[in-house]
């Protein structure tokens, strides 16, 4: 009788090959580098042939590996494919969601939310990624983000929460120093402190209640790829900076910053989920987001102290 093919085998080389290391596969997979070892060595042992060469710096294929890598990539792809088409039918949620906020945002608000989720759901894992940068949900493998802006057109599905206003903001000891800017074009005589990732970066778009519009571009001595970063030196009097309220407002509050430009506003931007396109979503995956719609259209309700600053 013929032996089946060695699946789990051709699944870890496939995941060997996707990472280019062994340790990389076994802690991607959940199993330990012996496991890896192991199962490589097995197939390598039915093949009869050495799919890598080996040595203390660097892992290259050799010719049968090559032949082999495309195949067990599809093999695993395949796999991974059924297995979430047969867990987004049912109808208890489990498995893993990859979930990626930004970093302030994430550590502040999401991160106390999750305990509570995770509580619900028992057979739910969470992946939580932080970075402020523009995730690519698609290339990364991302199921769910969360993005704090005026969303541009993108294939993304996204899902709005809630309105996040922004606020530009100094220190009182910084307009003692320097006078206070009344229209949004005298910021171009002050120092202004930046931050890498607006959605529209270097400018500084202001409305006013008669819909007039003022772009800025101002410039300072910091620049920043995540805002609360900005807090010290605002605070210390260097600058005038534009952040969320999620930021910036127990700072207002204690009076350490004051607001300005208060007849203009920042063009208005909201908190969103954004999905990639395409469907059905996995059970796990449609929890996380009501869960998470539902706490941050409702911040009111989040029991214990869900956010240390609220949006």
């Amino acid at each position: 009788m013929a032996r089946l093919p060695d699946f789990e085998a051709l699944a870890i080389f496939a995941k060997v090959v996707e990472l280019r290391s062994f340790a990389g596969a076994a802690a991607d997979l959940g199993l330990s580098k012996a496991t890896v070892s192991k199962a490589v060595g097995r197939l390598e042992d039915r093949l009869g042939a050495r799919l890598f060469n080996r040595t203390s710096r660097r892992l290259a294929l050799t010719d049968a590996g090559k032949n082999l890598s495309e195949r067990a990539a599809r093999l695993l792809a395949d796999g991974e494919a059924a297995e979430n088409e047969a867990l987004a039918r049912s109808t208890v949620p489990r498995g893993l969601v990859r979930l990626a906020v930004p970093m302030t945002f994430g550590v502040n608000v999401i991160a106390p939310l999750l305990p509570g989720f995770l509580a619900m759901y028992p057979e739910v894992s969470v992946d939580l990624h932080f970075s402020d940068a523009m995730v690519d949900l698609i290339g990364e493998g991302f199921d769910v983000g969360v993005r704090i802006a005026s969303l541009p057109d993108s294939s993304l599905l996204a899902r709005r929460l809630c309105p996040m206003p922004r606020h530009t903001v100094a220190s009182p000891a910084y307009l003692k120093a320097h006078g206070r800017p009344t229209h949004p074009m005298h910021l171009a005589q002050h120092s202004c402190l930046g931050y890498a990732y607006l959605s529209t970066p270097g400018v500084w778009r202001y409305v006013n209640a008669r819909g007039e519009q003022a772009a800025v571009r101002p410039s300072g001595r910091l620049r920043v790829n995540n805002g609360e970063a900005l807090l010290p030196a605002i605070i210390a009097g260097l600058g005038i900076a534009d952040l969320p309220e999620f930021i910036v407002g127990d700072a207002i509050a204690a009076k350490q910053v004051e607001v300005l430009l208060k007849g203009w506003k920042q063009v208005e931007g909201a908190v969103h989920l954004v999905m990639p396109p395409g469907g059905p979503r996995p059970a796990r995956v449609e929890v996380l987001i009501d869960y998470l719609a539902h706490q941050l259209a409702h911040p009111g309700r989040r029991g214990g102290s869900a956010s240390r600053r609220s949006a």
